[in-house]
């Protein structure tokens, strides 16, 4: 099943679904993007990211969600950057100089926690904001964390309702309790790019890629 915006459900395949394995444990994923995917310039990263499935298994219940909404963060040449040049490497970035295909998180107005993907090379900081999932399993689960309809639009209700936290921080994203899925790719003709949401510089930077067919992109 599938999650409306509004609360409904309807009815709806879920893109790159986990099969049980053998011997029952979830520890190994078996159809996971390799760390060689996450190994390519963010914006790329980003675009790709489009119609895979985010998997979380965090708290001992499984949800998961169709990646539709990611920003790319470029770099230290990105003054929108986290680990831009004029803040350079501190103990809250460092996670971005990891491997690629790990997990960034950091804290958003010291309230809410955000999902990032490392890309690009180790020690070249870049990465994926994961901004908006279209909601695909473990639904009842979601909405009893979250509390409210507005399940995974936007970066921060996703987070809340993987039960996405610190303790994830440099999380290898192919494995779990948090991994990526290939899935369907959305066509180029329903990509739409737009420059970045809440920040300050690099304002005119067109690197916010969504899906237009999808009704959970969190703001069009």
């Amino acid at each position: 099943m599938t999650a409306s915006p509004s609360g409904g459900q309807t009815a709806a395949p879920l893109a790159g679904h986990r099969k049980n394995s053998p011997s029952g444990t979830s520890k190994l994923p078996p159809d996971p993007l390799a760390p060689g995917f996450f190994s390519r310039a963010a914006d790329a990263v980003a675009r790709d990211l489009l119609g895979c499935t985010l998997v979380s298994e965090c708290g001992g219940r499984r949800v998961a969600g169709r990646i539709v909404e990611t920003e790319a963060y470029t770099g230290p040449e990105d003054p929108a950057s986290h680990a831009a040049e004029s803040i350079g490497r501190t103990s809250r970035n460092d996670p971005l100089y990891g491997p690629p295909g790990t997990a960034y998180i950091h804290m958003n107005y010291g309230v809410h926690w955000l999902l990032n993907a490392v890309t690009g090379s180790e020690g070249e900081p870049a990465g994926v904001l994961i901004r908006a999932l279209d909601p695909v399993e473990g639904i009842d689960v979601m909405r009893s964390r979250r509390g409210r309809s507005e399940l995974t639009s936007g970066p921060a209700r996703l987070a809340e309702a993987l039960a996405v936290g610190p303790e994830l921080q440099r999380h290898l994203l192919d494995r779990s309790p948090l991994w990526v899925e290939r899935g369907d790719p959305v066509p180029e003709d329903s990509v739409t790019v737009t420059t970045r949401i809440g920040i300050t510089k690099g304002t005119e930077r067109q690197l916010r890629y969504y899906d237009a067919r999808s009704a959970w992109v969190s703001r069009r």
